[in-house]
């Protein structure tokens, strides 16, 4: 009697781990499946007739979300739509957008695991990032600059180099290490967050605030009485990104850059979001 159990408990095992392989051979057919259709993005982009981008929503003039319509909406959004209807003409196929608000911190992420297909999000060019992510060519030419009250005297950067000075950044980023290559000499104070930043200015714990001048812009427009002064000091062009190595993606949005460049459609925009921007000459964006 007790054989026969040991036997047919052995045969269960059997059949089992049989099962427990067969599961795991499909599985792996299933991910190398998806694996191969994640390979080139723009045939799954036109397979589903949308392109999912991925945008941010807590940040003003590039994608801020309404709480009217429940929808973002900024610069980022529109050449999101734009880009999608040219794609669509140049390759033949009827698309749409779909935006998809994403974190700062998930929008790599987000790629790899192809909840999204492209992110235009703020997202700025570096040499690290380029490693495991494709971009297109800059779309938008950013780079840290100053926010100051009206009629503080201060110019650029090169101004606040003295102790007699303070630059107001925020916890995280890179702006207090490029203030100290400006302006050494300047006192240099990070706040948790931009509005707490800008809450200290306005108190004049500082005389400046300094980050990326795109999210200055936004700040500038909420509050009147402070401009943005003198010339970008860091260079940071923000860039299209998409998973890494789909060149044929990246071929066609760079061809729809330019070509909405060359139609007007850019300039219409950056008219639509910057022009009226305090210390901003919305010209100078335009190409």
């Amino acid at each position: 009697m007790e054989a026969k159990k040991k036997k047919r408990f052995g045969l269960i095992a059997a059949v089992v781990t049989l099962l427990l392989l067969i599961g795991a051979i499909s599985w792996m057919s299933f991910a190398v499946t998806q694996n191969s259709k994640h390979q080139d993005t723009l045939a799954r982009v036109e397979s589903r007739g949308k392109i999912v981008w991925g945008v941010k929503s807590d940040t003003k003039l590039f994608g801020l979300m309404n709480t009217k319509t429940g929808e973002p909406e900024g610069f980022d959004i529109d050449m999101a739509k734009a880009l999608t209807k040219q794609i669509g003409r140049q390759t033949g196929k009827n698309l749409t957008a779909e935006i998809k608000p994403i974190a700062t911190a998930s929008k790599i992420q987000q790629l790899k695991n192809t909840n999204i297909d492209g992110s235009i999000a703020v997202m700025t060019i570096t040499p690290e990032r380029a490693k495991i992510v494709d971009f297109t060519q800059p779309y938008f030419d950013a780079g840290q600059s100053l926010l100051v009250a009206k009629n503080s005297g201060i110019t650029r950067i090169e101004d606040m180099n003295s102790p007699r000075y303070t630059v107001l950044v925020v916890v995280g980023t890179t702006a207090a290490n490029e203030v100290k290559k400006f302006a050494p000499k300047a006192k240099v104070v990070a706040l948790q967050d931009y509005a707490s930043a800008m809450q200290a200015l306005k108190a004049g714990q500082g005389q400046a605030l300094s980050t990326d001048n795109a999210i200055l812009y936004g700040l500038a427009k909420e509050n009147p009485g402070y401009v943005i002064t003198g010339p970008t000091f860091t260079h940071g062009p923000y860039g299209i990104a998409f998973d890494h190595n789909q060149p044929k993606m990246v071929k066609q949005t760079n061809e729809a850059l330019d070509t909405l460049k060359k139609n007007g459609t850019y300039n219409r925009l950056i008219e639509k979001w910057f022009k009226g921007i305090p210390g901003l000459d919305w010209h100078q964006l335009e190409v």
